[in-house]
């Protein structure tokens, strides 16, 4: 069990969160018929394909390389809300990891938190709008608080991830006040937030990874 991920760490992250989403691509849909497009989970299957073979072909040598052709692939590949976000996200994530090989506990957190900076700039999200927020925002809390108890990387990944799908679940009773979800109002209540689900995997897919 490494103290730090490599940039195969990461790759391999990012191809565990692609079997997720593709695993679940028919799960993420029925969630996102019910309160948005019906189109979250073949959108977050051909993004992520989409990144793995760009990934493949490129083999980006720093995270900042890597992290940036993630998100430019899920900015361009991707429709709705979701290639925009996730892909500011990494491309935040990148270019705060900076020009290296691994990072260690502080410097993902670190990288997490820009991302997650990332994605309130673009979405203007806050907690309880029933979105990937929800999922992200508790998992980052919960991953910087594990690491400054001063538990293992491995450790801090499963406190980010259980985080994660807590706040995943948390979204089932609320009203969404954001995106298409919100034209529904009160209807949007009684329903999982589709986008905090595939977040959920994302956090999910890294502590596995970390944890090998």
């Amino acid at each position: 069990m490494s103290s730090t991920i490599t940039i195969d760490g990461f790759t391999a992250w990012l191809e565990a969160f692609r079997a997720r989403v593709t695993e679940n691509r028919a799960y993420l849909t029925e969630l996102d018929s019910a309160i948005g497009d019906a189109d979250h989970g073949s959108n977050m299957a051909r993004g992520m394909a989409a990144v793995m073979e760009k990934v493949g072909a490129a083999a980006p040598g720093t995270a900042d390389e890597l992290f940036k052709t993630v998100g430019m692939t899920l900015v361009t590949s991707v429709g709705g809300a979701s290639g925009p976000l996730y892909g500011t996200f990494f491309l935040r994530f990148g270019m705060t990891a900076g020009s290296v090989s691994e990072c260690d506990g502080p410097a993902l957190a670190a990288a997490l938190r820009a991302g997650l900076e990332g994605v309130v700039a673009r979405g203007k999200p806050e907690a309880n709008d029933k979105t990937m927020f929800d999922a992200m925002s508790p998992a980052i809390d919960a991953m910087d608080a594990a690491l400054a108890s001063g538990v293992s990387l491995s450790d801090a990944a499963a406190a980010a991830r259980d985080a994660a799908a807590a706040g995943r679940d948390a979204t089932e009773p609320l009203v969404a006040r954001k995106g298409r979800a919100s034209y529904l109002g009160e209807r949007s209540a009684g329903h999982l937030d589709p986008g905090a689900t595939s977040t959920a995997m994302l956090f999910d897919a890294l502590a596995e990874v970390i944890a090998a």
